[in-house]
């Protein structure tokens, strides 16, 4: 049995990198930039108002001036502003040559051409002007490779004058549900058998990433079976996330089947609560997990190990959720020789466990925020005492 974090390492060791392609930034969206963007223009690529008001040259401070035109965003004043002149002007629009600041239309009076400060202030060259290059450059480095894009960092891409960019195709991840107690959900049950949870679980988890995914169903407790789903996944995909029969009694056939397909197995077994029956190997250029059957061991699992992988292979150059600090509100006991993530609501830095902490608890999972992440050998905690946790989606 290993600790989290040595799997969690060993787990980004399996995988790499997917192959690039190039997509309209308006497919972008929560895809891992795959080399720098840098920008093609200069923003603003003029001096521009930043308000509607009136543009003049600050030396003929306090006025008053004549109105010469007009400048608006798309239709610039062509000509230049000489002593005691002013264009009206307004926001986003191109200040005209040697004006130099910006005096809000609320702050004067216009009768006719001519133009009168009413209000008592005083001004400074550059007042309302949004600076050439203020924002960026040309060939400054917009967006980093490995950087997440989010809808601020494509609006940064387009200002910048792309209309594509540079990314990795989707992980491909096959999901595959293990055990003869399982029916589809919303089939009938009885009482030897469950819904099937795990898979739209991990669909829900994985739709929040650059993912194709494939669904491989529910497959029996039978060696042979899970053999050919096994086979048959990892000539489709990147990453195969199977979930039950991880563990050792008499009906755990995910290891065998693993074996007998040709995968080779890494490690089996977490230092970690929920979670311990966890395996891992590759299975040809496929990644396999296999993650526990129990669903909150399997939505813990696939959080602290899945996640990561598939950040990994997507081009994420952070893979891991970061940790956070938190004060809490309840006390929890010592925690012996596994790592534990007990589940918690998290609000305004302090964290509450939810209760119930059983790894087949799903109400309770279906309550909580966060993650309380205490490591081995962690001591009674109090109230008020400092914490990690992991956010969760």
């Amino acid at each position: 049995m290993i600790s989290l974090s040595e799997g969690q390492q060993r787990i980004l060791a399996l995988g790499g990198v997917v192959e690039t392609e190039i997509v309209p930034l308006a497919r972008a969206a929560g895809r891992w930039a795959a080399q720098d963007v840098t920008a093609r223009r200069t923003q603003p690529a003029r001096d521009l108002s930043a308000m509607d008001g009136y543009a003049l040259r600050h030396a003929d401070w306090p006025g008053p001036w004549t109105i010469i035109g007009e400048s608006a965003a798309g239709a610039s004043f062509a000509g230049r502003v000489g002593t005691r002149e002013a264009v009206r002007i307004f926001t986003g629009a191109a200040l005209p040559q040697d004006a130099d600041t910006v005096i809000m239309q609320e702050d004067v009076a216009r009768a006719g051409e001519c133009l009168r400060l009413t209000a008592d202030l005083e001004a400074f060259v550059g007042k309302h002007v949004r600076r050439a290059g203020e924002d960026f450059q040309a060939g400054q480095t917009l967006i980093q490779a490995g950087e997440r894009l989010t809808a601020a960092r494509i609006a940064l891409a387009a200002m910048g004058g792309h209309g594509d960019i540079l990314v990795h195709r989707p992980v491909r991840v096959a999901l595959l549900s293990s055990g003869d107690e399982l029916v589809p959900p919303g089939g009938a049950t009885d009482a030897d058998h469950i819904p099937a949870s795990n898979a739209v679980m991990l669909d829900a988890i994985l739709r929040d990433f650059p993912c194709d995914i494939i669904h491989m169903g529910i497959i029996s407790d039978n060696k042979s079976a899970l053999c050919d789903a096994f086979r048959t996944a990892a000539t489709q995909a990147d990453i195969i996330l199977s979930t039950g029969g991880a563990s050792v009694g008499d009906h755990d056939h995910v290891k065998p089947a693993l074996e007998a397909a040709g995968a080779v197995i890494d490690f089996w077994k977490i230092a970690m609560r929920p979670g311990k029956p966890l395996m891992a190997g590759t299975l040809g250029k496929a990644v396999v997990l296999g993650l526990p059957g129990n669903p909150v061991s399997a939505f813990v699992t696939a959080t602290l190990f899945a996640l990561p992988l598939v950040r990994l292979m997507a081009g994420a150059v952070e893979p891991f959720a970061q940790r956070l600090p938190a004060r809490l509100a309840s006390p929890l006991p010592a925690v012996p020789q596994r790592t534990d993530h007990v589940r918690a609501i998290y609000d305004n830095g302090s964290v509450t466990p939810v209760g119930l902490n059983d790894s087949a608890a799903l109400r309770a999972l279906s309550l909580a925020n966060a993650l309380i992440v205490r490591v081995a050998g962690s001591p009674a905690a109090n109230i008020g005492d400092a914490v990690e946790i992991i956010l969760l989606a």
